[in-house]
């Protein structure tokens, strides 16, 4: 077993050492290397013989490889381009092109035929599990024991049925240091090459330099090489750092030069952790730079475009400030928005801070008024992630009585209860597998089912309601809830260690009365709705009525303002192009009265033309003087100027019969 093109022990070694393994449970020095030797050891105390009958290729059912295939969606979506690559260097040579997890469960594979019906019969294939624990030595399972690129050769397996292999593999390592699985070559032993490690390792690194550019498409990158030309090249190393600087994620190759270990990543500045000052580095400059060990690396740092955050219900926004007409729309489209509008602060804080904690795993809670944007703020997150080409899962816990809750959740087998479907349901748990989990309203979640979701944040498995087997499971929890949940805690209605589970980070939502963005809300949301009841037309709002508008309480928050603006453009006629008075819904138009604090506003008055107002002095009389010019407009029909004011015709017939003035 090697690292390199160091000849395999001979067959009379490897012969003896299987030997004295078998009669003494120990390998004698000389004989095979050393780390082989411990892979053989290994081998053994997990139980396996090297005799082991064929019949015995431990693999999982058509169930859990779907499963798994679901929860490696991004890996295999990066991995496959660069296999289909890795397969055409090696075509018609007899070979195998495998990739596995980090469990060693192989999810794809390209072979040539004559190869692939041999590799069939010890389960080289999707579905089968080649951890060493489960086969022995072997390229795969030893690379993920061993977080190394290596070469297994004939009978250095330790299965003696796999020993017509030769094997070349090298772990995929994500940016935070993550082991993502495994690239493998596998052949007949007869035709060992020995440019197929070399091959197998330069493919490995592609598919962590994708893995690593789609996760960190938004951040400054750092990029490193010993010779300046090889800048922007395959074999660069690559750093990400947040814009604080801050060491967010390293490729292999960065990691090895600038000496980081996979434990440091997320745990200090580039200064810290490696020695270089980021303000040393002017974007776009290739610098010299001396590394602490002495070494000379060259270095170009790429600008990161920053991140503006407007959110919105149900629209968050991402402009790019040095692009303006690069946006993106996490909800729909939404025309004629202006990328450089105010942003409330607190809101980019926020997401900043949550996008940085998420990035590492941690658990978040939002917290914020009902309607201030809680879940759309959780599905930005999931679409900045490093889990974004997988589920977003969401469950109301305040939605649900407490049975239906727990099934929902926890999923559950068939016949676990009256009503339950004859094939079960595998829960939003399981559904948010490989992706994130969104609790809203976690502080309404009943106290019997606070302990099983513990349960299942500490074990990492979920057991259906009326199973008995444990199903492993990996998400992103985010949580939402508008309680003071360190109250409830106090008053017994929530678990303390629960509430520490959930609280990694926490991060509130202000008020839409507390924004700064009220404009840009407004304009945003305006846009969304007119496009999406299918008219490109650009609509704004009386000043008078914009001002009272700022100073509304919304108590519904951003749910309100959304539901608001949707019935007020619904009552456009076809020839306006303004929001005014007389399209607020009626009890509206009396409590964006008492929201202004001045007796004097911008109010309108009838005049000729169809949307034209002038002051009033009197508030009061403001409804009054709308309702009359709707009148005016529809000619005295009454059934017409009713609609248009969103209230019903006898609500419109007592109006006059009280007096307009």
């Amino acid at each position: 077993m090697s690292r390199d093109l160091t000849p395999p022990p001979s067959d009379s070694a490897l012969q003896q050492a299987r030997r004295w393994l078998l009669e003494s449970g120990d390998i004698p020095p000389g004989l095979v290397t050393e780390a082989l030797q411990q892979s053989w050891l290994r081998s053994r105390h997990a139980g396996l013989s090297p005799q082991e009958h064929p019949g015995h290729s431990p693999t999982c059912d058509d169930a859990e490889l779907r499963q798994a295939l679901g929860t490696q969606r991004e890996f295999l979506a990066h991995a496959r381009p660069v296999m289909d690559f890795l397969f055409d260097q090696v075509r018609d040579c007899g070979n195998l092109v495998i990739l596995s997890d980090a469990r060693g469960l192989l999810l794809h594979a390209l072979g040539d035929n004559d190869f692939s019906e041999r590799a069939d019969r010890v389960s080289l294939r999707p579905g089968a599990l080649w951890h060493e624990h489960d086969r022995g030595t072997n390229a795969i399972g030893t690379a993920l024991a061993e977080q190394r690129a290596l070469v297994i050769h004939g009978a250095e397996h330790y299965l003696a049925r796999n020993s017509f292999l030769t094997c070349a593999a090298a772990p995929v390592v994500a940016s935070d240091g993550q082991l993502r699985g495994v690239l493998d070559i596998s052949g007949d032993h007869r035709s060992r090459h020995p440019h197929t490690f070399a091959l197998v390792r330069s493919a490995a690194r592609m598919i962590e330099d994708r893995l690593f550019h789609s996760r960190h498409l938004r951040d400054q990158i750092l990029r490193l090489h010993p010779h300046p030309e090889g800048l922007g090249a395959v074999g660069e190393g690559l750093v990400a750092l947040s814009d604080d600087g801050w060491v967010i994620g390293a490729n292999t190759l960065a990691r090895n030069w600038l000496s980081l270990s996979d434990g440091r990543i997320g745990c200090g500045t580039l200064e810290q952790l490696t020695g270089l000052r980021l303000g040393q580095f002017p974007p776009g400059r290739i610098m010299r730079c001396r590394l602490p060990h002495g070494d000379t690396i060259h270095a170009k740092l790429e600008p990161r475009h920053k991140l503006v955050v407007n959110l919105g219900e149900p629209v968050l926004r991402l402009h790019e400030p040095e692009h303006p007409a690069l946006s993106v729309d996490l909800s729909s489209p939404a025309p004629n928005a202006s990328p450089s509008a105010k942003v409330d602060v607190k809101i980019q804080d926020a997401f900043r801070r949550a996008c940085r904690v998420q990035a590492q795993g941690i658990a978040l809670l939002i917290q914020g008024e009902s309607g201030a944007g809680k879940e759309v703020f959780a599905r930005a997150l999931h679409a900045e992630g490093p889990r974004s080409n997988h589920a977003f899962v969401a469950l109301n816990c305040a939605a649900l009585p407490e049975t239906l809750i727990e099934a929902e959740l926890f999923g559950y087998v068939g016949g676990a209860f009256t009503g339950a479907r004859r094939e079960g349901a595998p829960g939003r748990i399981r559904d948010a597998d490989g992706g994130t989990l969104f609790l809203d309203e976690i502080g309404d979640m009943p106290l019997s089912l606070q302990a099983r979701l513990l349960r299942v944040l500490q074990d990492k498995t979920v057991v259906p309601l009326g199973g008995s087997k444990s199903f492993p499971v990996n998400f992103q929890l985010v949580c939402a809830t508008h309680r003071h949940l360190k109250e409830a805690v106090r008053a017994g209605h929530f678990r303390e260690d629960l509430y520490y589970r959930l609280n990694g980070l926490t991060v509130t939502l202000p008020a839409l009365r507390e924004r700064h963005d009220f404009d840009e809300l407004v304009h945003t949301t305006l846009s969304r709705t007119m496009h999406d009841m299918g008219n490109a037309r650009t609509v704004t709002l009386n000043p008078g009525l914009m001002q009272a508008m700022r100073q509304y309480t919304w108590p519904g928050n951003l749910r309100q303002l959304n539901a608001l603006l949707r019935t007020m453009c619904a009552l456009l006629e076809t020839d306006e192009s303004a929001l005014d008075w007389h399209h607020l819904p009626e009890d509206m138009v009396s409590e964006l009265q008492e929201a202004v604090h001045s007796p004097e506003v911008a109010s309108p008055t009838p005049a000729s033309a169809a949307n034209t107002f002038v002051a009033e002095a009197n508030l009061k009389r403001l409804s009054g003087q709308a309702i009359r010019h709707v009148i005016d407009a529809t000619g005295g029909n009454m059934s017409e100027a009713a609609r248009r004011l969103g209230i019903s015709r006898n609500t419109l017939y007592r109006r006059i019969k009280q007096g307009l003035d």
